[in-house]
């Protein structure tokens, strides 16, 4: 097997996330919009050519795709029953307990039945389960895997059926506090960033008997809930470009369904009797596994380090649109190409390993790349002011600014371009952005 193959399967082995089933979904859709609009793309010049050669530029383009296609179901409507969505979000607080079932879209034929569903249990007290399930040749639904969420214990495990494996994740206490206000399938989270975007009614409609009010948003702010204004800058502003829905029971004041550009998540059952066993993850004996454990805190130390093994690997630091959830699989991409002596001593380190000792050794190795994202992540989500400058700043450019945040009202802490960092005052952070590289 080829050194770019190996690294790339060896990578895809070893990706986690809080939801990985939900994240291989969007994943698919970013890889089937990319690919749609690359064949679409009408005559180029040669440097447009060059540009879109780039794996780092195709997966930002291919997002910004995402949120451009323009979905939706039609309703018979009439005027709005005047329902506010913050009184929705009260009573989705409210909720002890819910259920309901969600879809993603493929793109594929909206006539024909979908392949997979996923089921979603959540409870404020035990944390949720996710099981996901797919459609078999002789139409029955197969359970593939189950996710189970717990932020009292700061832990993700992931059953993988059909590979007999599982996955164990320990989180680190901030991703504990928070896993829940940022998990793309929760409905609080969804209507948060709808109530966070301009939004209109649909009016009245009925979906399964239900009389129910839609409001919708093409709000682009959907999208930059998570990016912030540094992803806005890079990527630009896309005005009525992508659709999102949410309709509600006139007599409850609860959802009924979400309509978004990857998924819909319907069949909500709300306030219903749980059982603290639902929420235990059964493990069978003969399964192999693989159990990360984050550190205890994600912070600055982390963030350098994860820069700091991220130029080892391929010689520079990441760009600033990949500084997000997708870092590490934008490094899976780049390393295909990557002849660093890291990178290649990587490659021998793991040869002879077995699949689950490759797994460990993958996993804690790119924990501090994994820990730079979520570091800067919580940085946005926390409104700190933050700032990054990897696609000019080298690691020769010493007293450069390549990462800054607030800290207080008028001090910044910055990492400079050799990976030390200081705290400056607002005033000489000016002067320092001044000099930075065009």
């Amino acid at each position: 097997m080829k050194s770019a193959e190996t690294i790339k399967r060896l990578f895809k082995d070893a990706e986690l996330s809080i939801h990985p089933d939900t994240d291989e979904r969007v994943f698919e859709d970013v890889l089937q919009a990319q690919q749609k609009v690359t064949e679409n793309l009408p005559a180029m010049p040669d440097e447009w050519r060059i540009i879109m050669k780039s794996p780092i530029t195709k997966l930002a383009i291919a997002a910004v795709v995402i949120i451009a296609c323009l979905i939706g179901i039609s309703f018979w409507r009439t005027s709005g029953s005047g329902i506010a969505l913050a009184d929705v979000l009260a009573q989705i607080e409210k909720a002890k307990t819910y259920r309901f079932q969600f879809f993603p879209k493929t793109g594929e034929d909206p006539n024909k039945p979908y392949k997979r569903r996923f089921t979603c249990l959540i409870s404020q007290e035990y944390g949720s389960k996710t099981t996901r399930e797919e459609l078999d040749p002789n139409g029955e639904w197969i359970k593939v895997s189950e996710n189970y969420l717990s932020p009292d214990k700061k832990t993700a495990i992931t059953i993988h059926h059909r590979q007999k494996r599982y996955t164990r994740i320990e989180f680190d206490n901030y991703t504990a506090e928070n896993m829940w206000k940022v998990a793309s399938n929760n409905p609080l989270t969804f209507l948060k960033r709808i109530l966070a975007c301009k939004y209109e009614s649909m009016g009245k409609s009925t979906i399964d008997g239900i009389e129910v009010e839609g409001f919708q948003t093409t709000d682009p702010n959907f999208f930059y809930f998570y990016i912030g204004d540094q992803g806005r800058s890079l990527i630009g502003d896309f005005n009525q470009i992508s659709v999102k829905k949410v309709w509600v029971d006139t007599k409850t004041r609860l959802p009924v369904r979400y309509d978004s550009t990857g998924m819909v998540m319907h069949d909500f059952q709300w306030n219903i009797p749980v059982d603290a066993a639902e929420f235990k993850p059964v493990i069978p004996d003969d399964y192999t596994g693989t159990v990360v454990k984050f550190p205890a805190q994600i912070n600055e130390e982390t963030a350098i380090q994860g820069l700091k093994i991220w130029v080892e690997l391929l010689g520079k630091y990441p760009d600033p649109e990949i500084i997000t959830p997708f870092l590490v699989t934008v490094l899976r991409s780049a390393l295909e190409n990557s002849e660093t002596p890291a990178a290649l001593r990587l490659q021998e380190e793991i040869k002879g390993l077995t699949e689950d000792e490759i797994g460990n050794k993958l996993v804690d190795f790119l924990m501090p790349i994994r820990g730079l994202a979520r570091f800067y992540n919580g940085l946005q989500y926390d409104k700190k002011d933050p700032a990054y400058y990897g696609e000019t700043v080298t690691p020769k450019d010493a007293d450069k600014v390549l990462m800054r945040w607030k800290v207080s009202d008028n001090e910044y802490r910055v990492i400079f371009g050799d990976l030390h960092a200081e705290t400056v005052t607002a005033e000489k952070l000016t002067e320092l952005e001044k000099a930075l590289p065009k």
